[in-house]
């Protein structure tokens, strides 16, 4: 078991620890195009695996929160950036996969891609939410916005999330053991949040109660 405070030193071990198992699910799809691994459908092969990577950073980036709470860990926040960032470099890969060689910037057919077609429609909407996310992911961005209102902008990734989890249960249509288990493990995310946000004011108020 972890300590509740860690040093500098072991929390950039940490980091450097998680950056690489992060990277694996990129360096293990790359190592498998250079091997023939990539089936006989190698497009779909990586769209479906990129987007199956940017679902599961999306929700560990989620469960940062809730796992602090429950193990009394405030240096696990230290890593949620870094997660993100992957959640957003894996999505980028997906919409990239599909942009460039799926389509192969045929705007027309991307286009009446994202309007007709509502798994995509989706899909493209949480990617365009991911960006501002990105894009204000570093320190400067936090001061400049201001906390309140950094806070508030990234509250988006529980829109996202939800997007995310819709355009692939969408996408596979019959078989969905796989979205559903992703909608499980969202909706648990989401209720811890709710109790932990419904215990907040609980405690508000009874303080406010005991000072009148």
């Amino acid at each position: 078991m972890l300590p509740r405070q860690l040093d500098a030193v072991r929390i950039a071990r940490i980091k450097a620890a998680l950056f690489v198992v992060c990277l694996m699910p990129l360096c293990l799809l790359v190592w498998r195009g250079f091997n023939g691994g990539l089936t006989a459908n190698p497009i779909e092969f990586i769209t479906h695996t990129t987007g199956w990577w940017t679902l599961v950073f999306v929700l560990i980036t989620l469960s940062v929160t809730p796992l602090r709470r429950l193990l009394d860990m405030p240096w696990l926040l230290r890593l949620r950036r870094m997660l993100g960032l992957y959640a957003f470099l894996y999505a980028s890969l997906h919409f990239l996969t599909w942009l460039v060689v799926d389509q192969f910037f045929d705007w027309g057919a991307i286009v009446k891609d994202i309007v007709k077609r509502p798994y995509i429609t989706v899909g493209f909407s949480a990617f365009v939410l991911l960006l501002p996310l990105a894009a204000t992911s570093t320190n400067a961005m936090v001061r400049r916005l201001g906390a309140a209102r950094w806070q508030a902008l990234h509250r988006a990734v529980y829109l996202i999330a939800i997007l995310g989890v819709v355009h692939f249960w969408w996408l596979v249509k019959k078989d969905i053991r796989e979205p559903l288990a992703f909608a499980t493990v969202l909706a648990i995310l989401l209720g811890a949040r709710l109790v932990f946000a419904w215990r907040k004011r609980v405690v508000a108020a009874s303080a406010r109660a005991q000072q009148t």
